[in-house]
């Protein structure tokens, strides 16, 4: 890891990336890079976690506090299918006021109503139930499954590393929990994605920690998909709206070294939503295959002040320019025949893909 630390914190830049772009080479020969449409349903805003980064949530009997209906969720899934979308991102806070019941009765409804991939609840939120509900974490990602869910994202992960976490989302799982509901649901036949956010506080030696302990789980069972990491947006964030914000080379730095570390996790997302979109088309050199997902909708992201807006078109046009063959995908990573209709300029969403 020593060895590893030296080569992420001082090789040249280049250097970085030629290394990260050969791992990828590797791994995706055939030139592809990928991308999905979908959407981000925060089905709730209300959450009890106070995360010190996060400008979302509404503490509950706040004014701007709202739950969805299951009625408003069915439109958005329409709108999202009549666009081409592949899958919804669905997402909330930690919301003690809402029964157990009700998210599986919600994922009954959306398979019966309005069938669709749905990718959703995070490990935190996998946890929140557990602890909320009495429950063992086993079950929960159990009755979830057998009501509907398809595959779990990896909101919640920040910094694997419990120091960073006690200092800025203390109520929230810790990184051994992140982790062992991860290994849960790969061990339940279910898939997911893993995510890193980093400038919260963290030293460079941490962010490693964080990918060998990705990379340790996977090795056990082979369930992520696909990493995703991006940098902290602290704008209008409740603590640390004062914590700077790391510039592109910091970020194309992280993603390379996230490539090599993690050499048997087969996806690498570019987070051009927190970025912009040069620097996501950079990536594509620094070690990802994916360009994320255009999303009909994003909340989240955008309550930090940071949205950048694309379309299908743009998102083809900068892969193709890149040098790589544009592929519309699924959850899953297979490939779209046909590619789908072209979608209108919508935001998007790395923040738990």
């Amino acid at each position: 890891m020593r060895d590893l630390l030296d080569f992420y914190q001082n090789a040249p830049l280049l250097e970085l990336g030629l290394e990260a772009d050969r791992r990828r080479e590797a791994l995706h020969p055939h030139g592809v890079v990928t991308y999905i449409v979908d959407r981000n349903i925060n089905y709730t805003n209300v959450c009890v976690a106070d995360c010190g980064f996060c400008a979302f949530y509404r503490r509950p009997k706040h004014g701007e506090g709202y739950t969805l209906s299951f009625e408003q969720i069915g439109e958005k899934i329409e709108e999202t299918k009549a666009l081409g979308g592949q899958q919804i991102l669905i997402q909330g806070g930690h919301n003690p006021y809402i029964p157990f019941e009700w998210y599986l009765d919600l994922l009954r409804y959306i398979k019966a109503y309005h069938p669709i991939h749905i990718h959703g609840f995070s490990p935190s939120e996998v946890d929140f139930f557990a602890t909320r509900f009495r429950m063992d974490a086993t079950d929960v990602i159990k009755e979830l499954q057998q009501a509907g869910l398809d595959s779990i994202p990896g909101g919640g992960g920040e910094i694997l590393v419990q120091r960073v976490r006690d200092q800025v989302a203390p109520k929230k799982a810790g990184a051994d929990r992140w982790l062992e509901i991860m290994e849960l649901a790969h061990n339940a036949g279910m898939k997911t994605s893993v995510t890193m956010m980093y400038g919260i506080g963290e030293t460079l030696a941490e962010r490693l920690e964080h990918l060998e302990r990705v990379r340790a789980v996977q090795a056990r069972t082979g369930g992520f998909t696909a990493f995703i990491c991006w940098p902290l947006q602290p704008e209008n964030t409740p603590t640390m709206s004062h914590m700077p914000r790391t510039d592109a080379m910091e970020y194309l730095r992280t993603v390379a070294i996230s490539r090599i570390v993690l050499d048997n996790v087969p996806n690498l997302q570019s987070s051009w939503v927190t970025m912009g979109m040069k620097v996501g088309q950079m990536a594509l050199r620094f070690g990802c295959n994916d360009f994320g997902s255009l999303m009909i909708e994003e909340n989240v992201v955008s309550a930090a002040n940071t949205t950048h807006r694309t379309t299908t078109h743009e998102i083809e046009r900068l892969i193709t320019d890149a040098g790589f063959t544009p592929a519309r995908r699924r959850q899953d990573y297979t490939i779209l025949a046909g590619g789908g209709a072209a979608v209108p300029t919508a935001t998007a969403d790395t923040v738990a893909a």
